[in-house]
């Protein structure tokens, strides 16, 4: 087992304890996307259920004791902490334009945002072949979780995104049939959140943006966790409601997670299928968790491209 490997086992862990040990966490001010992007409020005025914040926005990369940048595929990555004021920010497609869009839901376990190896990656992946992609950042850490880590507020700041993209659709020259959502870990539980809640929202109407569907038109989750009930061999999380209606899903993990078990996709891949939804899933033997789009040893890396097969299969994108 390499080196690269090896953090991208420790990682989670490394989260959760940095999440509580600040001293972890080299910090600055509110994340930026990069030069020509700009970031756009979801909502125009109070944020629905809004909560004092425990402080301002900050930004930065994860330290060790040492002090040294902790690093996944060979580079140190970006967390998010303290987002009261949710965005989202646009990524255009490069090349020919494809009319699909992807709103990227980063993870960090609804306690922080994995803003760039699970965010502004994804979308430089999902530009580079013609898709536009919208990457939320949602508010984090969560102020009321559920039994089932299910975050309420992050799921609203999900489903206005979505209205949002839908209703600008004419405007951003996207097909508002091929809007889809993609999410890592926690954002990989948003995902199903979205999918299996989106006949009613969870705040009252803002807007003309928020008369649309919410419905996500597929779905991928990544590593996506909260999904099965811990102890509860085989058990669905009570809160996610597959139908008929759910969108096709594309489902990635690996065995060896050892954040987010693999039964959380095995789970919500049966529920699927039972209800009768397009479903496509994959399982590595290696992998573990939180490896985003950065190189891995393990074939689980080749993930990408099988998403993109995946999209001609269901005629979201063209070959």
């Amino acid at each position: 087992m390499n080196v690269g490997y090896r953090v991208r086992i420790v990682l989670p862990a490394l989260l959760a304890f940095a999440a509580a040990q600040s001293a972890l966490f080299a910090q600055h001010d509110a994340w930026q996307p990069s030069p020509g992007h700009a970031q756009l409020p979801i909502w125009p005025g109070a944020v629905p259920d809004a909560r004092p914040a425990k402080g301002p926005e900050v930004a930065g990369t994860v330290v060790d004791a040492s002090g040294h940048k902790t690093l996944v595929g060979g580079k140190p990555w970006i967390y998010v902490d303290n987002v009261s004021r949710p965005t989202m920010t646009v990524y255009s497609p490069h090349g020919p334009n494809t009319g699909a869009a992807v709103v990227v839901f980063p993870g960090g376990g609804y306690n922080i945002l994995a803003i760039d190896i699970e965010g502004t990656e994804a979308c430089d992946w999902l530009t580079s072949r013609g898709i536009m992609c919208v990457l939320l950042k949602y508010r984090v850490p969560c102020a009321t979780v559920g039994p089932h880590r299910d975050c309420p507020t992050a799921l609203q700041d999900a489903q206005r995104t979505v209205g949002l993209v839908r209703f600008h659709a004419a405007r951003w020259h996207i097909d508002p049939r091929k809007i889809g959502v993609l999410g890592f870990s926690a954002g990989g539980h948003m995902v199903a959140a979205i999918s299996t809640h989106f006949g009613k929202r969870l705040y009252r109407r803002v807007d003309a943006a928020d008369e649309g569907s919410c419905r996500p038109d597929f779905a991928v989750a990544l590593y996506p966790g909260h999904l099965a009930r811990r102890g509860k061999n085989g058990v669905l999380n009570p809160d996610i409601h597959v139908t008929s209606q759910t969108p096709p899903t594309f489902l990635l993990q690996a065995e060896d997670d050892p954040v987010d078990p693999v039964e959380n996709s095995l789970v919500y891949y049966s529920a699927l299928r039972e209800a009768g939804v397009a479903a496509e899933m994959h399982i590595y033997a290696k992998g573990g968790h939180a490896f985003g789009l950065r190189p891995a040893e393990s074939p689980v890396a080749q993930w990408p491209q099988l998403v993109e097969r995946w999209l001609t299969t269901i005629g979201m994108i063209s070959k």
